[in-house]
């Protein structure tokens, strides 16, 4: 009587409170779930839950027409021979490249309408049926890992003059003094700070909330850390009062010693760096605010951290190595602001790494920098410039295929006061450049010509920097060109985590070209492979019952190359 106006199957389903299929397995249900899911076996165009696998377990949740909240919250019904695994995921299957959002996201953004014949709905739903096969198939070939999908370290052999992958480690058999080769580990996570997660908790509707609790995430967050034991760990979105009480008291017990940069404004997170006291001694720690009240560009609190590390090993000269660590701005829209943050970051490290014979020391810039593979400002970071004339604000980062709004980057981008040159590093202090003004003034009224230079070197649209970077990870698996993702919630799985360092010579997993002035380098002996987007459904996407965050970690090995 109270659901007479639904179809004859729902009210059934309202009545039959367990099903049973086989004779020995039996469908249970524990907690409601948000209308964005779907409930295995049950596609969109169906309406009704179609026959599943006798082999199915997920921990799913209760479809949206099942009665009242909580006449199900308080029940404890029970899934027999249930596993952690997950078969869920949301209705984006054609979400599979960098930056790409859902299809109806797409149209909202670009003002189309949705146009589609019947043959390309005939398509969607193919791959939809696709889709939530594999993911079947992927259910049951992880169904004995609990829910967990199995990352393995990638190793580049030495003796390659390409960049071949090896299943094992070898032996470099080359130098045979050990004591100038240092080899270390570097690990790169955003732990998703729990304010910022309850502030976008639109971001998880497709995790049970007993996941999202942080009493749940952080022990789950430190085993990670734990277990794959890196000697430098660079965390975002560490939320301050848990990083005081109870991250940096547990990897200080680990032997960790502990660098931190909240941001400037209100959000309570920051960045921070922390490293093994073993490997390495601390040289100088250099904080990086960039918010500044008197420049209307910079009204944004994110903040970098860099620092310069000894590590603690004999050589014949002194070595050091320089590690930062930044989260820039998450707005896709304003690129402006990114590329500013960004130059910022770089003038830090400028300053804080250059050696007495003026070469840089080696250097690793890890973080979230919410920008794609491929993206204007990824290219900088891997080629030291660009030019961004013409270029609209909306397409910096690559995150919006169709981004909203078409403005163009001013020329130049910051403001001279900022102190920061379009080479990327700080300019003369100003007491000094006043002290010159004069003279370079009545040098300018003297040749005209020289005036004109001056002028157009203020205009100039060229950035650039002065580090060979190249990127830990490929961003593509080699094999099937599918993307690797960082991140994956309910908007989105792409690359936006990042682990650069500045290569040797003879490194032969970075790009040619590039100049050579930096003392030694890095060579990238390997690293924690990254997953697919389709990888991480299969376990209900991040964060799930045994990854605490929305962010994978990134770890590398290196090698510290003496010249």
């Amino acid at each position: 009587g109270r659901h007479s106006m639904l179809p004859r199957h729902m009210q059934r389903l309202g009545r039959d409170c367990i099903a049973h299929w086989n004779g020995s397995q039996v469908l249970a249900f524990n907690s409601p779930v948000s209308n964005c899911m779907r409930w295995a076996g049950h596609y969109p165009w169906a309406s009704f839950p179609l026959p599943v696998p006798v082999d199915f377990s997920t921990n799913w949740r209760l479809p949206p027409f099942f009665g009242p909240w909580r006449q199900f919250q308080n029940s404890n019904w029970q899934l027999d021979n249930f596993t952690q695994s997950s078969c869920f995921h949301l209705p984006n299957p054609s979400m599979k490249s960098e930056g790409e959002e859902p299809l109806t996201k797409k149209r909202r953004l670009s003002g189309q309408h949705d146009t589609s014949t019947p043959e390309e709905e005939t398509n969607l739903l193919n791959q939809k049926e696709a889709w939530c096969l594999s993911v079947a198939q992927n259910e049951e070939k992880h169904s004995s890992n609990k829910g967990t999908v199995q990352r393995h370290w990638e190793y580049f052999c030495q003796h390659s003059r390409t960049t071949k992958i090896c299943e094992n480690k070898e032996t470099d058999q080359s130098n045979t003094e050990s004591e100038a080769k240092f080899d270390f580990t570097v690990m790169s996570y955003n732990i998703l700070s729990q304010n910022l997660l309850e502030d976008n908790s639109h971001l998880y509707k497709h995790c049970r909330q007993r996941l999202l609790i942080w009493t749940y995430r952080f022990p789950n967050i430190l085993q990670e850390i734990k277990q794959l034991d890196a000697d430098v760990l660079c965390l975002q979105e560490v939320q301050e009062d848990h990083y005081r009480t109870e991250i940096k008291p547990s990897l200080e017990s680990l032997g960790y010693h502990c660098e931190y940069k909240m941001r400037t404004g209100r959000k309570p997170d920051g960045c921070a760096i922390c490293f093994k006291t073993s490997k390495f001694s601390l040289i100088s720690s250099n904080p990086v605010e960039f918010f500044r009240h008197d420049i209307p560009l910079l009204d944004r609190d994110n903040v970098g951290l860099v620092l310069l590390l000894q590590p603690r090993f004999h050589c014949k000269t002194t070595a050091a190595v320089c590690i930062a660590n930044t989260h820039l701005l998450y707005n896709p829209r304003r690129g402006d602001i990114k590329l500013t943050q960004l130059a910022m970051l770089l003038a830090e490290i400028a300053s804080v790494a250059p050696q007495k014979d003026g070469t840089f020391c080696p250097i690793i810039i890890c973080g979230d920098f919410n920008s794609v593979p491929g993206s204007p400002l990824y290219r900088f970071i891997k080629e030291g410039k660009l030019n961004y004339e013409g270029l609209a604000i909306g397409k910096v980062s690559g995150q919006e295929q169709f981004p909203r709004g078409q403005r163009i980057l001013p020329i130049p981008i910051w403001p001279k006061k900022l102190g920061i040159s379009q080479n990327c590093v700080y300019e003369i202090k100003q007491e000094q450049r006043e002290e010159n003004a004069g003279e370079k003034l009545e040098a300018a009224k003297l040749d005209n010509a020289q005036e004109i230079v001056i002028t157009s070197e203020k205009l100039s649209s060229k950035l650039q920097h002065h580090f060979k970077l190249s990127s830990v990870y490929s961003h593509y698996f080699p094999e099937t060109g599918i993307p690797e993702v960082t991140t994956c919630h309910s908007r989105s799985a792409v690359t936006v985590d990042y682990i650069f360092y500045s290569a040797a010579n003879d490194d032969t997993t970075t790009q040619p070209g590039g100049e050579d002035s930096f003392h030694g380098g890095l060579k990238l002996l390997g690293r924690l492979a990254l997953l697919t987007e389709k990888d991480l459904w299969t376990v209900n996407g991040l964060p799930n019952e045994n990854n605490s965050s929305d962010h994978l970690p990134l770890l590398a090995e290196f090698r510290l190359i003496e010249r």
